[in-house]
């Protein structure tokens, strides 16, 4: 099909994402870029929903209307960066400051490739079209949403900063927020990603005495640390049967399980042993996996733990369910994305699977098929930090335009 020609400007599309950049969205605190997404859809005459999350944070959805008769797209892109620029080990590389900056035709600053490189993109295209004088028969959506990065409330670690997991997709979708398709420009180095693996965080506990160091001589055995201790070994040796499993894999990519934290005694009083010690596990589950069954499974793996140590009161909890998400290869818009893709960059693009989450698993769930395909990942630079290279978000865009033209239709 023979597409209306169109033009990215770079200048506009590097000011946007910069604009971007400077405004600081750690999770939990995302309302001030949801504001300034409701100023750049104004120039673009989009039709604006303000969906407010909670207090702090919301959601913003800009529509450019079509003549009608067109299916809608979604473009939909997260607000919160996976850093604050706050932390120790981060304060002073340049790149993941909420300070943009450009170097050698790449662009600096926290959130960049995760990812208000494509929240720029995505206006960027809209403007192009616009531009030229193209006119859609469907919508065209950008669902600016908050809350998508991997963490959750637990424990102390209690309010709207902890809340991620497609917390704003899950709002999106409930109040209105609905399409034929969608695609997510996460960053996959320019690969169409055909599924991602969802996560189940399990937390181990094991009990113990509690008792005064001058009266612990002779009942080590008893620490709930030192008996975590035991327990983690017999962990390590159930992983390879996790990530080994037949029905862990998914298109050839293997589950994986990461021991993400330990928690255990009291720094301000050493004096005492722990009256118990907890291990927690990030368990990824292939998205044919109904997570009930995942759940099932891990807890059967702690029974057995239990059994083994019957003197260790050992316990499991589930307390994350966040489901894989995937996409037919024959569907139209893979297709729309490879003939794209090749139009701009000169050849198909490369498939993937990722064992990250992305916000397709609130989107598919609502019967949304999503696509995540965007840029570089941008994160590798450990000494000036995230960036993204020019061009690339430039071709990018061109992309995303294409897509719109071929999905919506030409009015």
């Amino acid at each position: 099909m023979a597409l209306p020609s169109f033009r990215v400007d770079r200048d506009r599309l590097v000011e946007t994402a910069g604009r971007m950049i400077d405004v600081h969205s750690f999770t939990g605190d995302e309302q001030g870029m949801a504001e300034l997404m409701v100023e750049l859809y104004r120039p673009l005459r989009l039709h604006t929903q303000w969906q407010q999350v909670e207090d702090g944070r919301a959601n913003a959805l800009g529509t450019w209307r079509g003549a009608g008769g067109g299916r809608t797209l979604m473009f939909n892109g997260h607000m919160d960066t996976s850093y604050s620029g706050r932390e120790e080990w981060l304060q002073n590389v340049p790149g993941f400051q909420p300070r943009h900056f450009v170097e050698n035709g790449r662009l600096y600053g926290l959130g960049i490739s995760n990812m208000k490189g494509a929240l720029a993109c995505y206006l960027e295209a809209v403007h192009a079209l616009q531009e030229a004088g193209v006119r859609l028969q469907g919508d065209v959506m950008i669902a600016a949403v908050c809350g998508e990065i991997e963490k959750t409330q637990y424990g102390d670690a209690s309010g709207a900063k902890y809340r991620g997991y497609a917390a704003g997709s899950r709002y999106l979708v409930s109040h209105g927020g609905v399409a034929d398709m969608c695609l997510l420009g996460e960053p996959t180095e320019g690969k169409v990603v055909l599924g991602h693996y969802g996560a189940l965080w399990l937390r181990i506990r094991v009990h113990g005495n509690f008792i005064h160091t001058a009266f612990s001589e002779g009942k080590r055995r008893q620490n709930a640390i030192l008996r975590l201790h035991e327990v983690l070994a017999a962990v390590q040796e159930w992983i390879p049967t996790w990530e080994d499993d037949p029905s862990n894999s998914y298109r050839g990519a293997k589950a994986i399980v990461n021991v993400g934290a330990i928690e255990g005694g009291f720094g301000w009083r050493v004096s005492r042993t722990p009256h118990h010690a907890d291990l927690f596990l990030d368990v990824r589950v292939p998205p044919t996996k109904p997570m009930g069954v995942a759940r099932r499974e891990v807890l059967e793996m702690v029974r057995g733990l239990s059994e083994r140590f019957p003197d260790f009161g050992v316990e499991g909890e589930v307390y994350v369910t966040a489901p894989g998400a995937e996409i037919e290869e024959g569907h139209e818009l893979v297709a729309a994305i490879d003939a794209a893709h090749e139009e701009v960059f000169g050849e198909r693009p490369g498939r993937d699977v990722t064992r990250w989450f992305s916000d397709a698993s609130a989107l598919t769930r609502y019967g949304i098929p999503t696509v995540n395909y965007g840029t570089s990942t941008g994160l590798m630079d450990v000494e000036r930090g995230e960036n993204l290279e020019i061009e690339g978000l430039v071709r990018t865009a061109e992309v995303y335009a294409k897509v719109a033209m071929r999905l919506c239709g030409l009015d």
